[in-house]
């Protein structure tokens, strides 16, 4: 017996099993629905009155939850993956949360996480192509079976979202902590220490450097303030870790402005979509089990 005639066998005996169950499955769908309603009015409420620790919340749930099913179902080759990004990113955030930072320090957390970043985006963006080249038949000419050519899509599409809502999440917390020893204002916001006209805030180097002189040769940006940063700088400081602000004045920075490469303005975009499916992937497997214990409960099958 074939895969798909095993398949349909298995599907008449679930119709079989089921038959005269109308009601009692009506109920299991208000349930569902009534419980998923319950859960993002909490959720959003939770957000909006305790923001810092519905995120970590979160972040520790998209880092566990994986886990679990994947030595369930015996997924080694994501356990690896998700073994090294663990330990790399542990490092980062270790160095980043020290105090004195190190002046080397937040170049080499931008680097790490732009790099997960456009990595993670390009991943995705394959794995979607992928599925629309199977959807579209064009596995056929190159004689590959749809059933493969889809798996490697969905994965890769999976690798993209889950790596990229990663490294957002634990970016926003390196910025955070690098943000109250690198900042140049307080709590209240004002400026708390004075910045040269030399020194790029972000990395704590100078901005120009002679020929004989150890730093960072690079291109320079201006911000609407008139402070000037290096250019790899400032824009992990707003795109990566979510700074919308200017380091030193706390002064509101138009994104828009800062990215003349229309390419650029997709990868905020698909930040968006990246918090927008943080929900679906470190909540939903938490309503689902609600939902089952509810059932369960009520001696619902």
């Amino acid at each position: 017996m074939t895969h798909r005639e095993n398949w349909k066998v298995q599907h008449e005996r679930l119709h079989v099993k089921h038959r005269g169950h109308e009601a009692m499955h009506a109920e299991m769908v208000l349930i569902l629905i009534a419980t998923l309603v319950v859960a993002q009015i909490v959720l959003v409420q939770w957000k909006q009155r305790h923001n810092r620790s519905y995120n970590l919340v979160t972040l520790l749930q998209m880092w566990v939850v994986p886990l679990y099913f994947t030595i369930k179902l015996y997924w080694w080759r994501f356990l690896s993956m998700w073994g090294m990004f663990s330990v790399i990113t542990s490092y980062v955030v270790f160095r980043a949360t020290r105090k004195p930072l190190s002046c080397r320090t937040p170049r080499m957390v931008y680097k790490w996480f732009l790099l997960i970043y456009k990595l993670s985006y390009a991943v995705g963006v394959i794995g979607y192509l992928v599925i629309m080249f199977t959807m579209f038949g064009f596995n056929v000419f190159f004689r590959i079976k749809a059933e493969d050519s889809m798996d490697v899509g969905v994965i890769m599409l999976f690798y993209g979202l889950y790596y990229g809502v990663m490294g957002r999440d634990f970016a926003e917390i390196c910025s955070d902590y690098m943000a109250s020893t690198i900042g140049y204002y307080n709590m209240g916001g004002m400026p708390s220490r004075s910045l040269t006209d030399d020194i790029c805030a972000v990395c704590g180097q100078k901005i120009l450097v002679d020929v004989d002189e150890e730093g960072i040769i690079e291109d320079t940006y201006q911000l609407s303030c008139n402070h000037i940063f290096h250019e790899f700088c400032i824009r992990g400081w707003c795109i990566v870790g979510k700074k919308q602000t200017c380091p030193y004045c706390n002064e509101k920075v138009d994104l828009k402005r800062m990215m003349n490469n229309p390419w650029e303005r997709t990868h905020v975009l698909y930040g968006q979509l990246l918090d927008w499916l943080r929900y679906l992937v470190a909540w939903q497997p938490i309503i689902i089990g609600i939902v089952h214990g509810i059932n369960f409960t009520l001696g619902l099958e």
